[in-house]
């Protein structure tokens, strides 16, 4: 007589044989569908988690005192915007996705009339190759310098340029945009910013 210790459960050597008795084929099939269903888990907690930390209010954006670039003795603080929503753009002259978004978000600004603020903040880079950048781009809107070593850049966690912050009356960071704004990007971090009063 053969006892539950001497043998696998029934179950245990029906999935074992079930498994053995597939193509090579198949049984990568499996594997892989497998891991496609552990991968769409681990992403459905990922998202949920992340939607679960956005429930606060929006982080505070970092203050900052730099000088404006060509004016060395003059500084722009965020502070000095106090009670305005604010769009922080960093870029750099030598950075060639900013040389295709600043000229687009130079006249995006001109459009507006005012009506919105807009900063630039000069990131690691030369002031003569930035000066004829902002003039050729036709910027129009003030443009702070961070200088080597970036402070103020590293601070707002931006290790790749371009980069965007849309910040409310409250300097609350209602959208952060990695890479080259567009206008789509540019319509919705209006509409946040003006409509988010936390």
């Amino acid at each position: 007589m053969i006892t539950t210790d001497d043998k696998e459960p029934a179950a245990n050597v029906t999935r074992r044989s079930w498994f053995r008795g597939l193509t090579k084929a198949r049984k990568i099939s499996y594997l892989a569908a497998v891991v496609v269903a552990v991968v769409v888990v681990a992403l459905v907690v990922t998202l949920a988690g992340g939607q679960a930390k956005k429930s606060g209010p929006p982080p505070l954006a970092k203050n900052f005192s730099l000088a404006l670039l060509g004016h060395p003795v003059s500084r722009v603080t965020l502070a000095s915007y106090a009670g305005h929503p604010l769009i922080i753009n960093f870029f750099a002259s030598w950075c060639p996705p900013c040389r295709r978004e600043t000229p687009m978000l130079a006249q995006w600004y001109v459009s507006m009339h005012g009506r919105v603020r807009v900063l630039g903040i000069d990131s690691n880079d030369e002031t003569a190759p930035a000066l004829r950048f902002v003039q050729k781009a036709g910027v129009h809107y003030p443009v702070a310098v961070d200088p080597y070593p970036a402070t103020t850049t590293t601070s707002y966690g931006v290790l790749a340029l371009p980069q965007t912050f849309f910040l409310n009356a409250r300097h609350r960071i209602v959208l952060h945009v990695l890479g080259p704004l567009t206008k789509k990007d540019l319509t919705r971090g209006v509409s946040l910013m003006n409509s988010d009063r936390s």
